[in-house]
């Protein structure tokens, strides 16, 4: 380190001596240039502490020190503060009956997720929703919750959850949309809704389905897609492939002794993964007359949480999958296809995984994950059917979707639409589709081609910035509005706040389209469940 003292400032050494004989006790000094005290050394010394140097060369008491840092704080203090709107504070003239002060209220709903409804517990103190667990009557949560509940508590009371209606960008009404709606749709009813398009992420909700089949019927040449990211088109060709039809299969772990999970975190993943948790759990449970536990076995390619509870896990890679269940199918007979090859220890490991399928037929499950194609979920099927599982462990049920389609073609049909122009007004009801749409797809660009188009969202994203209007969407903790489960179960989601902005549901933006007398989602809900009550009374 080059010292301060540079060669043209040369110490006096006679006055540095003088100095030092009238010095009592020991002293001690970082450089001589400090025993000097050279100007140069003074001037660097007050750049280190240009501001009350003095007090930190001439010693620091304790009660200097917490007198200069109390005062630096106070004043640092000022500096941020704002003027803040006043707020009063009043009581109630009429206090509401349930609510006591320091103790919460429960509120049963649901949350869809994926479009699959989980019943849920709300704890709410003085109008604020604070907790959230499941509902232990909901047969898909028995009173669990997972991460993804756990914190839609905090997208509420998100301060970036959109606030505001805007029009190309800029803050706009409800109001105002709706003139801009009505002007775009006024000769859609002499086209039959020609060039009207809605993209919706997968709709359970029956009061959703019974609203875009309204639209459809107003206008028969518009057209309905859904897509989302992560969906279960696999599942849903894998059943067309074995049964015709699209089915869901309902599984009994609790009723297993063997399980085998393809590529399926059905632990964590799965739309009844709660459901599927406690059942897995609770045969695990050595207690008084059950002296077994159940196995399970995980063939995957990427760790999960299901592999992580695995007996037996074997790793390997995603297209390997395909031909290790074909030999699986093959020795159990569910299928006749020649053999495929495999290495001596997976085959050792599908020896031992057969024996115990064997042994425990009709007690045991195989169940494959959404991303394997759905030749696999036909084995699969194959494969219950064979061990005598049908009726035992599963059973299948109709699928809770309002209407299956294959979500990738369905998107792809829309995109085409746009690049050619035809499409005049696109509604999308949530989702992202700009950002998470397969890339090739150039979705993105294909969103410019819309003459009208509208995004209902929480936030403002990707395929906010890039349509016409954004309408902010209301929180599910905020909206009324139904949806099933993943075994078909109807619940109906009610509100627990008051929203907090100016946000809208889906069923308010398709009553707009309906050209219905304005109507909450409250009165849309109730009015389409006491039509269904009328009907069954009516067919009664």
């Amino acid at each position: 380190m080059k010292p301060i003292c540079q060669e043209n400032a040369a110490f006096d050494l006679a006055a540095v001596r003088e100095r030092l004989k009238s010095a009592r006790g020991p002293r001690y000094w970082r450089s001589l240039d400090e025993v000097a005290r050279t100007r140069e050394f003074v001037a660097f010394l007050s750049r280190e502490f240009p501001s009350q140097a003095s007090e930190w060369l001439n010693g620091l008491s304790r009660r200097q020190f917490l007198r200069m840092m109390g005062a630096s704080l106070a004043l640092a203090g000022l500096t941020s503060c704002t003027r803040q709107p006043p707020e009063r504070i009043v009581p109630y003239i009429q206090q509401p009956e349930a609510i006591v002060p320091g103790k919460p209220l429960f509120f049963a709903t649901a949350m869809p997720l994926g479009g699959f409804a989980t019943g849920l517990l709300v704890e709410s103190h003085e109008g604020h929703p604070t907790k959230i667990e499941g509902n232990p009557d909901h047969p898909m949560s028995l009173g669990a919750s997972n991460v993804f509940q756990q914190a839609s508590l905090l997208d509420l009371y998100d301060p970036d959850r959109s606030q505001a209606v805007l029009n190309q960008g800029k803050i706009s009404t409800w109001g105002a949309f709706l003139s801009a709606l009505e002007d775009a749709l006024a000769p859609a009813p002499r086209k039959n809704g020609a060039g009207l398009r809605i993209l919706t992420e997968t709709v359970t909700s029956p009061t959703l389905h019974t609203q875009i089949e309204a639209v459809l019927q107003k206008f028969p040449e518009a057209r309905w897609h859904q897509f989302e990211p992560v969906n279960r088109d696999n599942v849903r060709a894998g059943a067309l492939l074995a049964f015709g039809e699209v089915v869901e299969a309902q599984h009994h772990f609790e009723k297993a002794r063997v399980l085998l999970a393809i590529d399926s975190d059905c632990l964590f993943a799965h739309p009844a993964s709660l459901r599927y948790t406690r059942d897995y759990t609770d045969r695990r449970r050595v207690s008084a007359g059950r002296k077994e536990m159940n196995r399970l076995y995980v063939v995957e390619s990427t760790p999960s949480v299901t592999g992580s509870n695995a007996d037996h896990r074997l790793a390997i890679t995603g297209p390997d999958i395909e031909d290790l269940v074909r030999a699986v199918a093959r020795q159990l007979g569910a299928i006749t296809d020649a053999a495929v090859r495999l290495s001596p220890a997976r085959a050792e490991w599908i020896d031992a995984l057969v024996t115990d399928l064997q042994q425990n037929r009709r007690q045991s499950i195989v169940i494959v994950g959404k991303s394997q194609p759905p030749t696999v979920h036909a084995l699969a099927h194959a494969l219950n059917q064979v061990l005598g599982n049908v009726g035992e462990t599963l059973h299948y049920t109709e699928t809770a979707v309002a209407q299956p389609t294959d979500q990738l073609e369905s998107l792809r049909a829309l995109g085409e639409d746009l690049s050619s122009g035809v499409v005049h007004t696109l509604i999308i009801l949530g989702g992202n589709p700009a950002y998470d749409a397969p890339a090739d797809f150039g979705f993105a660009r294909q969103l410019s081609q819309a003459k009208l188009s509208i995004h209902l969202s929480p936030e403002l994203n990707e395929t906010s910035t890039l349509c016409h209007w954004h309408i902010p969407q209301s929180h599910y903790l905020e909206a009324w509005s139904d949806a099933r489960a993943y075994d078909g179960t109807i619940s109906i989601i009610q509100p627990v706040i008051i929203p907090l902005y100016a946000g809208k549901s889906a069923h308010e933006v398709l009553d707009a389209l309906l050209s219905q007398p304005v109507r909450s989602d409250y009165d849309i809900v109730h009015d389409h469940w006491r039509g269904r009550k009328r009907l069954a009374s009516g067919a009664a």
